[in-house]
């Protein structure tokens, strides 16, 4: 049993115990066939009610007189003072209630509630008139109202379930920005990280190159100040040999990377980045690429042009740097071919 209909119904002026067993009657089909069986079945719940209380009529003492004896009540008085007693009480029956704002006549209580829940009105009373029972035109009107009170509130209900969902998308949408955005000035930061690091690179080479001319001009120098006082050869004898000269550092040194920066061409265009460790080995790469490609399912083979090598299965358990794949590298996706 739903508890919104049992709701529906209290709000309505009905109580929580016809509401509830008219849901039951009528299987828990909705509010509209409860409230039709209310209305169809109004006497019946009153009747099962149980009675209230009544006025107690007047209990009649027959007492003896002081100047006559007992035996003077006779039995013709006492039968006519209980019929009178009885007709008294008789004419104080109340045959239905009335409300005492509009004065319309109520059958039972489950009318004053609904009338009390429709119009506010708060005052009844008993009476003694009898109202007529509803007629076909009546009970089809009370339906009519009732289901118009029922869309009221089903439109209500959609309305603000559309509000409701409209301003679940609109979070979901800010949310998706501000992970967009997030992802996006990540990236950036990694990039001006790769570009400071390699600005670093070029200027430790630049001053590798200058440290190494400095030098090979010192030991120019040096040559020059011990062989320059020296008198010149004849011509057919061939000069003295010269001091050896060391051999110039390599202008470019080897360093130790502690990250290279991949990108990733997939099949269908698009790239991916990602920064690795130079020691992990290339199945690193392999298993970024299956977890996060974009080009469909499928086995698939690594590869990079410059210089052209196909990857084969002994080279993924062989580190980045050992591969030439440090500082940074382009890797191509291919499909496998059967």
């Amino acid at each position: 049993m739903s508890s919104s209909d049992v709701q529906m119904l209290v709000e309505m002026g009905f109580t929580e115990e016809k509401a509830a067993k008219a849901l039951a009657v009528t299987g828990n089909q909705g509010v509209e066939p409860a409230m039709e069986w209310l209305l169809a079945h109004a006497g019946e719940l009153d009747s099962q009610a149980p009675p209230q209380a009544q006025p107690a009529a007047e209990t009649l003492h027959l007492r003896p007189s002081m100047d006559q004896p007992a035996e003077a009540t006779t039995a013709s008085e006492v039968e006519a003072a209980a019929t009178a007693g009885t007709a008294e009480a008789g004419s104080e029956v109340a045959k239905s209630l009335k409300c005492d704002e509009c004065g319309k006549l109520f059958k039972n209580q489950l009318e004053v509630e609904f009338h009390a829940a429709k119009s506010g009105h708060s005052s009844f009373s008993e009476s003694t008139e009898e109202k007529k029972p509803l007629s076909e035109e009546e009970r089809r009107e009370q339906l009519r109202l009732v289901e118009e009170k029922l869309k009221q509130k089903r439109k209500e209900r959609e309305e603000k379930e559309k509000l409701e969902a409209l301003e679940r998308e609109k979070n979901r949408i800010k949310s998706g920005k501000e992970m967009v955005a997030a992802k996006k000035k990540l990236e950036e930061e990694e990039i001006k990280k790769i570009v400071e690091q390699r600005k670093r690179e070029k200027e430790e080479d630049k001053a590798a190159r200058e440290r190494v001319k400095a030098q090979i001009e010192a030991d120019r120098a040096a040559r020059k100040a011990k062989f320059g006082g020296v008198s010149a050869e004849p011509v057919a004898t061939p000069p003295p040999a010269p001091a050896p000269v060391p051999a110039p550092a390599p202008i470019s040194q080897a360093r130790d990377y502690t990250t290279t920066r991949i990108q990733i061409r997939l099949t269908n265009g698009q790239t991916l980045q990602q920064t690795f460790n130079p020691k992990e080995q290339l199945s690193a790469v392999r298993l970024y690429v299956e977890m996060n490609r974009s080009d469909g399912d499928g086995p698939f083979s690594l590869m990079t042009n410059f210089p052209k090598k196909i990857f084969q299965d002994e080279d993924y358990e062989k580190p980045l740097d050992l591969l030439g794949l440090v500082p940074s590298a382009v890797v191509i996706v291919s499909r496998a071919l059967h």
